[in-house]
């Protein structure tokens, strides 16, 4: 009677065995399967982080992408109502600096002479100032983004990157015809509310939007090779001949 029992455990053992070398070899192929299928995967402008760490991380791209709903909804609110008060009251910015700070002098001036009076404690005004490590910093970060714009510039220039030059040129053309129709508030805002809609928006419908992209990259590389052989290829053959001669 032990001779079946030791069988079957035997059985079910080998059974298990095989099970997970199954499961094993199955994941091995999913394994090999899934770099493959990522390597297929196309993202917007050759994207292979996350929007979140496109945006740099922290606090701002989590505004940017209305990780907390209220406070980027209150951030959103608060430029829309300078935009409302420079743009359709025809406010100035002089004018309000110097409204504010009055209302406040005024409030603190009162409060501090009437305290004795009322019996109440004198406001506590804390002491402000600007730290040097943070000034430092900001115009570190400021002279590094300034140099790197003036050296692509330069590279622009001296005609070793045909597509970037075509890219400045089209942007500052948009830029333009941007800034003929409103003044640089107007167009502020107008950045300001495309940085708050078009990322989360992105994130949310990423995979139609980067389906799309791969589309209309192949169309604009065609365009972009019919425009290289009929146009740009002539015109280098054309400079070439003109320095042989």
């Amino acid at each position: 009677m032990a001779e079946p029992k030791e069988e079957s455990v035997m059985d079910t053992i080998s059974d298990k065995l095989h099970g997970r070398g199954g499961s094993s070899s199955s994941s091995d192929s999913d394994g090999e399967r899934t770099p493959a299928v990522r390597a297929k995967t196309y993202r917007l402008f050759g994207r292979e982080k996350p929007v979140h760490f496109v945006l740099g991380g922290g606090k701002p791209a989590d505004l940017f992408l209305w990780r907390n709903k209220r406070i980027s909804a209150g951030v959103l609110a608060g430029a829309t109502a300078i935009w409302l008060l420079f743009e359709v009251m025809d406010y100035h910015l002089l004018t309000l600096l110097c409204h504010c700070v009055i209302l406040t002098l005024a409030i603190l001036f009162l409060w501090s002479n009437a305290s004795t009076f009322i019996k109440k404690s004198p406001p506590n005004i804390p002491e402000v100032r600007i730290p040097e490590d943070l000034a430092v910093n900001v115009a570190r970060s400021l002279r590094f983004q300034i140099n790197r714009g003036f050296a692509s510039l330069r590279e622009i220039g001296q005609g070793h990157e045909l597509r970037k030059f075509l890219i400045v040129i089209a942007g500052l053309w948009i830029l333009s015809v941007l800034g003929s129709c409103c003044n640089f508030l107007t167009l502020f805002y107008i950045i300001f509310v495309v940085l708050y809609t078009v990322p989360v928006l992105y994130e949310k419908y990423e995979d139609k939007v980067d389906a799309f992209g791969e589309k209309a990259m192949v169309e604009l590389k065609k365009c972009y090779s019919i425009f290289d052989e009929k146009c740009l290829s002539k015109i280098s053959k054309g400079l070439s001949k003109n320095k042989k001669h």
